[in-house]
């Protein structure tokens, strides 16, 4: 939670918590921005503060159980709380509001994405001290606004919502059709937070790969230049900025279509990093069809096989579905030699959960609860088992590491990450203490290092 920075006690301050994914934490930068800049402060407690804003999630059971739960702590420390998030958009069996139905003394609910919906409620209950032209924002990075991460990485995010009907996900009805952002506006606050001392940027969305779809891959401008509003030029543009500062682009969220492969072409050159996260959820066509994925999930195989070849390095992430409803056993070991087959890098599997709204509830198998999670932990142990195998062939080899962690100018050692593991989802690079005194680490840097051993989902490596 950011730092109180002034010590006036008239100032209104505003507590706030972001639950779920990096999506939902761009929202909670917008809000947090905006906040800033209309003179208000954060509180580090809920009973320190005025009021609460909690940015909520609602895909799956877990994450609605976190955020009631969270809800329901603010109201007992403070009694004024503002939600806001996916959560706020789900509806209860009975078609009222979930999260007012559960905490009918809430002060407002909105749905994702709605800064000013949610700007317009704390001004009723907490009116602006300011006016937000004639303050600057403090610990921002100008155009792009506060940012909830730590100083030397960000997530951009390109668009918003999903022209998808996954028959799993409910997200298109919390966060609707896909909604691209202007070209220009992308690439500005691309280069506001290289400028401020981002040293990787990490682009998200709903699905990356249909960024301008919307638009018919409408022509933008940027530095008085016409750009496609398309993942490849907004690629190119991306990474060239990136070089600019010396910097790392990672893209997640990448759907594996055909106009992927060119994406993987510049990761070959060098422009981006060579990690993709591709969400495939599965590997049997026949499941893929229950579920109603996008691109041609038979040919995923062959896809990774081909963007391997051009890009040799190219580390694949992803996620995947254990249990969906009709899975038979055939078609679950299906998934298991396609992840063994296909070498995924980095792997998560969820057991598949019945979420309130999801068309897939209505199929016919649904499979009990412990055969699911039995199939995810038969997954997770294949899984782990390639990720290891492979992580073990870096043993020797030497390279760029991101310091996240080095106390003492890493005297004792420190942590990052290489261009192989994206923050807080895949492992990490136990640094060891420098061999020469002169060599110190410092969050935010890159260093070189020689990978010494590997240790489960982690690789120890020697600064040099």
């Amino acid at each position: 939670m950011p730092t109180t920075t002034s010590t006036n006690k008239s100032t209104p301050k505003v507590g706030f918590v972001s639950l779920g994914c990096p999506k939902a934490l761009t929202d909670s930068e917008l809000i947090l921005t905006q906040l800033s800049a209309e003179g208000y402060q954060t509180s580090k407690t809920f009973d320190g503060a005025d009021l609460v804003i909690v940015n909520t999630c609602g895909f799956i059971d877990d994450a609605v159980k976190e955020s009631l739960d969270t809800i329901s702590e603010a109201l007992a420390e403070n009694g004024k709380v503002i939600v806001t998030g996916c959560l706020g958009a789900r509806a209860a069996e009975d078609g009222s509001n979930l999260v007012q139905q559960v905490h009918p003394s809430v002060l407002a609910v909105t749905g994702p994405h709605a800064t000013q919906e949610v700007m317009d409620a704390v001004h009723t209950h907490l009116p602006k001290p300011h006016d937000p032209f004639l303050d600057l924002v403090p610990g921002g990075f100008g155009e792009a606004g506060l940012k909830l991460t730590p100083k030397h990485y960000a997530y951009l995010k390109i668009s918003e919502g999903c022209n998808h009907r996954c028959t799993f996900c409910i997200i298109p009805s919390m966060r609707g059709d896909l909604v691209s952002r202007p070209i220009g506006d992308v690439l500005k606050e691309a280069r506001a937070l290289f400028a401020g001392g981002v040293k990787e940027l990490l682009v998200i969305s709903q699905d990356t790969s249909a960024y301008g779809v919307d638009v018919k891959y409408r022509t933008g401008f940027w530095d008085g230049r016409p750009v496609k509003s398309r993942l490849y030029e907004m690629v190119q543009e991306l990474g060239a900025l990136a070089r600019e500062y010396g910097a790392w682009v990672r893209l997640h969220y990448v759907y594996p279509y055909p106009s992927v492969d060119a994406v993987v072409e510049l990761m070959a050159q060098g422009l981006v990093l060579p990690y993709l996260d591709v969400p495939f959820q599965h590997s049997h066509p026949d499941v893929l069809k229950r579920m109603k994925r996008p691109a041609s999930g038979e040919r995923n195989l062959e896809r990774i096989q081909q963007w391997r070849a051009t890009c040799p390095e190219l580390i694949v992430r992803s996620t995947f579905i254990a249990g969906f409803p009709g899975e038979t056993e055939e078609e679950f070991q299906h998934l298991l030699d396609f992840v063994q087959e296909a070498q995924i890098d980095r792997a998560g599997c969820f057991a598949y959960s019945d979420v309130n709204g999801a068309v897939a509830n209505q199929l016919d198998g649904m499979l009990p609860m412990a055969l699911r999670q039995e199939r995810q932990a038969r997954f997770m142990e294949v899984a782990e088992r390639v990720s290891i195998e492979k992580l073990q062939r870096r043993v020797g080899a030497t390279m760029q590491v991101l310091i996240d962690h080095a106390p003492a100018l890493g005297r004792k050692g420190g942590r990052g990450r290489s261009y192989a593991d994206a923050p807080e989802i895949d492992g990490v690079v136990h640094l060891l203490p420098p061999q020469k005194a002169s060599k110190t680490l410092k969050v935010g840097e890159f260093t070189r290092a020689q990978i010494v051993q590997a240790q489960g989902h982690d690789l120890i490596a020697q600064p040099i």
